[in-house]
Formats: C-alpha cells, sequence, structure tokens
C-alpha cells in the first residue's frame, strides 16, 4: 500500500509541476491539463540508463531544471501583474530593488526570513522532483511487468498529439508548446531592449541643450524657486474612472479653491510614464533627461552619461541645485555626478525622528515642511529642486494623517499614528482594501501639498508636480495605460504665458481629454518655454 501511494504521489509530481510554468504564463489554470514532455523524458532516461549515477545525475537536472523554469515564470508573472512588462534577463539587478521594496514594507527579518523560506521551497521542490522521476523510473523500468509498455504507450501518445496538434480532454494544448510562449515573449522584450541599447550612445549625443551657454538658460524662471515634486504611484486611474477617483477628484477640487483663494494659478495635462507599477528611477530620469528610459539597462548607461539634466541646466544658469529622496537610506553618488545637484537630502539627513510608515518611512508633509523651512525660508539663492514624496508607495499601510503645520517638529507628533491606521497585513487581504488604501494615500499626499502651498505663500514659487507611475495592476487593473497627471502652478501669470502654447487645461485635475504627452518631451519643452529664443 506504501508503495503504490508513494508511487502515485511520484507521478502526481511529474505531471502536474512541469506544467506550472505554462499556467503562470497564460494567467489561468488551464495548462495544468497536460502532459509535460520534460517528465517524459526524464522517466525514459532514468529507465534505460544501466548507471546508478547516471540515473541520478539525469533525475536531479531534471529537478533542476523544471525548478529554474518555476521561478523564471513567477518572476515573469510579477514583472507582468506589478510593472506590465515581461522579465528581461537583462534586468537582474531589478530583482535587488524590487527585495528592497519589500525590506522597506515588512521589515528586514521578514523579508529575509521569506528569502530563506522561499530559497528552502526551491531546494526541497527539486529534490522532491528527483525522486519523483527516480521512483517512477524504477516503477517502469524494462525489468518490471508491462513497464516498457506503460512508458511507450504514453510516449506514443504525447508525440501523436504534439505532431498532430491534438488537444487534450480540457481543450489546453500539449504542455511543451505552451510553456514557450513566456520565454518567447520575455526574449523579445530583451531584444528589444539590446536594441534601444545600441541606439543609446547616439540619442545622448545628440542633445540640443548640450552646448547652450547657461545665461542662455531658463532666463524667464530668473529668481524663481523651481520645484518638480513627484508624487509616488500617482496615477490616471487616481482621477479618473475608477470607484476610487471621485475622492481624488474632491480633494483637488477643494486644493484648487484654495489655490485661487490664495492668488495662485495652476495648469493641467498628462504625461506617458515610461514604466508602470513601479521602477520610479526610470520615469525620473526620463524627465530629467529628455531619454525614453524604459528599462534597467538603458537607466545604468543614461546615468553613467554626460546627457544634459534638467537640474545640471539649473546649476548653469544659476540656481542651487537640491534632490530630496526620503526613501534613500544609502549614498547616492550620481545624485551629483550625472545630475549635478548641489545638495542631497535623504533619509539620514532629513532630520526625522518619528516613526516609521512602512516603505515610506519619512511622511510626505514632513518632507514640505522642512524642505520649506530649511531650503525656501528667508533670503536665499533661488532653488531647484526634485522632490521625490514616498507616502503613497507601496504597499500602501500603515498611512500617516496630516497633522496642524506648526505642530511637525521633528516628527515625533506623528507617533501615535501607527496604531490607529491599517496595517500591512490587513489591507493587503482584499483588494478592495488595496485599492481604499491607494486611493487614501493620494489623497494624503495632494492634502500635504496643498498645505505646503498654502502655508510656505511664496510668491517667487513654480511647483511642477507629477505622477511618476501607475499604480500596480490590483489597482489599475489589467490593461491601463501609463498616463500619469502633471500641473504648474505658480502666482506669476508669466509662468502660463511662457507655456501658452502647451495648452493645457486650467486647474490641478485634467479631464479625460487634455493633452497627451510622452515623458521624455517634457525636458525640451520645459527648457524651450522658459529660455531664451
Amino acid at each position: 500500500m506504501r508503495e503504490r501511494f508513494s508511487l502515485a504521489i511520484a507521478i502526481l509530481l511529474l505531471v502536474a509541476v512541469p506544467l506550472v510554468p505554462a499556467a503562470l504564463a497564460d494567467g489561468s489554470p488551464a495548462p495544468l491539463i497536460g502532459l509535460p514532455v520534460e517528465s517524459i523524458v526524464a522517466v525514459l532516461l532514468v529507465c534505460l540508463l544501466p548507471w546508478r549515477l547516471a540515473r541520478r545525475i539525469v533525475a536531479t537536472a531534471f529537478g533542476t531544471t523544471v525548478v529554474i523554469a518555476l521561478v523564471l515564470a513567477a518572476i515573469d508573472a510579477g514583472y507582468r501583474s506589478v510593472l506590465d512588462i515581461p522579465f528581461d534577463p537583462l534586468d537582474w539587478q531589478q530583482l535587488g530593488d524590487a527585495f528592497g521594496v519589500v525590506q522597506g514594507s515588512i521589515g528586514g527579518a521578514a523579508a529575509n526570513g521569506l528569502l530563506v523560506l522561499l530559497a528552502a521551497v526551491a531546494a526541497g521542490s527539486t529534490v522532491a522532483l528527483a525522486w519523483a522521476a527516480l521512483r517512477v523510473g524504477a516503477a517502469v523500468g524494462p525489468d518490471r511487468p508491462h513497464g516498457a509498455v506503460a512508458v511507450a504507450t504514453v510516449t506514443a501518445v504525447w508525440m501523436i498529439a504534439a505532431l498532430t496538434g491534438s488537444n487534450l480532454p480540457a481543450g489546453q494544448s500539449v504542455a511543451a508548446a505552451a510553456s514557450l510562449r513566456s520565454i518567447n515573449a520575455s526574449a523579445s522584450h530583451a531584444a528589444a531592449g539590446v536594441a534601444a541599447l545600441a541606439d543609446l550612445s547616439h540619442r545622448i549625443a545628440t542633445d540640443p541643450y548640450r552646448d547652450t551657454p547657461g545665461s542662455d538658460l531658463l532666463t524667464s524662471l530668473k529668481g524663481k524657486d523651481v520645484v518638480f515634486a513627484f508624487i509616488e504611484s500617482y496615477g490616471r486611474v487616481a482621477v479618473e474612472g475608477t470607484g476610487f477617483s471621485t475622492g481624488v477628484q474632491r480633494v483637488l477640487r477643494d486644493g484648487e479653491a484654495q489655490l485661487r483663494a490664495d492668488g495662485y494659478v495652476s495648469q493641467s495635462a498628462f504625461l506617458t510614464s515610461p514604466t508602470f507599477g513601479g521602477l520610479s528611477w526610470l520615469a525620473h530620469s526620463t524627465f530629467q533627461t529628455g531619454l525614453w528610459v524604459d528599462r534597467q539597462p538603458l537607466y545604468s548607461k543614461v546615468i553613467r552619461s554626460d546627457r544634459f539634466t534638467l537640474s545640471r541646466a539649473f546649476g548653469a544658469a544659476g540656481w542651487r541645485t537640491v534632490s530630496v529622496v526620503p526613501s534613500n537610506t544609502e549614498p547616492w553618488s550620481f545624485g551629483t555626478t550625472f545630475y549635478h545637484f548641489d545638495t542631497l537630502l535623504d533619509a539620514d539627513n532629513l532630520g526625522y525622528r518619528g516613526p516609521s510608515f512602512g516603505y515610506a518611512r519619512i511622511p510626505d508633509q514632513y518632507t514640505w515642511k522642512y524642505f520649506a523651512d530649511h531650503e525656501l525660508a528667508g533670503d536665499h539663492q533661488p532653488v531647484m529642486a526634485e522632490i521625490d514624496l514616498v507616502s503613497s508607495h507601496t504597499p500602501w499601510a500603515p498611512l500617516p494623517q496630516l497633522v496642524p503645520w506648526s505642530d511637525v517638529g521633528d516628527g515625533s507628533v506623528f507617533e501615535p499614528q501607527l496604531a490607529q491606521g491599517q496595517s500591512v497585513t490587513e489591507v493587503w487581504q482584499d483588494p478592495k482594501r488595496v485599492k481604499q488604501a491607494y486611493a487614501e494615500s493620494i489623497r494624503y499626499s495632494l492634502d500635504a501639498m496643498f498645505a505646503f502651498l498654502h502655508e510656505a505663500d511664496n510668491p517667487n514659487l513654480v511647483l511642477v508636480v507629477l505622477g511618476d507611475h501607475q499604480p500596480a495592476s490590483v489597482v489599475s487593473g489589467q490593461g491601463a495605460g501609463h498616463d500619469v497627471p502633471i500641473s504648474i502652478i505658480s502666482k506669476d501669470p508669466t509662468v502660463f504665458t511662457s507655456v501658452e502654447e502647451w495648452q493645457w487645461q486650467d486647474g490641478t485635475l485634467p479631464a479625460p481629454d487634455a493633452p497627451v504627452w510622452p515623458m521624455s518631451a517634457f525636458r525640451d519643452r520645459f527648457l524651450d518655454a522658459f529660455s531664451a529664443g
């Protein structure tokens, strides 16, 4: 009885597990009905090889191959679900970045424990599959009654089905063909990346602003403090067409009324981001360089080049340039060597002493307050800053709440809020809660921005605020586009005279028919609008 039970388990492993990569590629369980050729070949070899060591090597190679396929398929499925792209084998570095996000969301110890658990599962699966191949091979070997007939029959059925294109009872084609789809998509994506990488040097060098004298740059903005603020995951789904966009629209309309009362004018449109669901640095570099940077190898090459960035243009024109990235916990050499920022503010030097809100450790309101108090207060050299806000970063829990502007202090005022909000575990039990938490995070980030504009009350401020990318598919839905809102806000009407040709819409809430630019178009159009003709 025990022998039959172990044989049944072994057969189940050989039939089911190698089909999982195809199921992940299809995004449905349908391919789980099939006959995996990998298992058939492995059992045949184990049956026919006369040497025990050779049989074990074949079985181990089979188990390793299937587990590698499972890991790659799972990574690819994750990329498609979160980033809306197939996994690019050239982008292995992004896996480390993704693990960093997990660490920031659930803590280093939990993330490391999860990684160890996954490694143990992979190793155990390899051993189990190798054992299954050996067990079935031994049961149907040539020295067993009817063993050779059984193997030959199964092999013949599979070959006939494969050669004739016949379908199995569930209507699904043979697994070997289905499992190639995600591999082909990834290969195509990688090939496109290689072509883009080959063309990048030419695009970097072909820059109309590379040799422009600083005295001719941004002349219409002299004396202004110019801030480019990215609101994390602030996508088009936040402002239109979803069950949660109504609340975001209300915040934007209320904020717009406050802006008008304070003497501000605003105009808005959409930009198409090069990324989706994450990899914010691709959007930041695209926005700054005017190059379409939609994958990690391109980014790695761009930031090691001398491409002329917006921050470098402002520095050449006489501004003091500041980078504010509250999520950075490590030194960022490219902030000075590529972007040419004079000052880098991050998690270590923003003076925050409050609680950690998951990945988004520092609340946006604190970031705005610190920036206003330390970079914009009193007599100062005009400042250009890029601020990468993080309170709306996944996992959208726990979330901070606004406090009175004068109470922000060193951030310790936020301490009680951790116990008052939902935890990551609570939010991610239900996709509806995830969407609600996302919308709440966007409303908070927008409210924090409007509070900054109201409290700072800077007549020389020009604020360009935009999203970096759409949120992941769990919020955006399958097939969502890559558009993000962008607004320009200022008290000086001449700012809007300079951008009249843009034909952006009035207010901070762009309508569905608002202009849409690729994000890579912004740098040149901005420099064209505000520089000497």
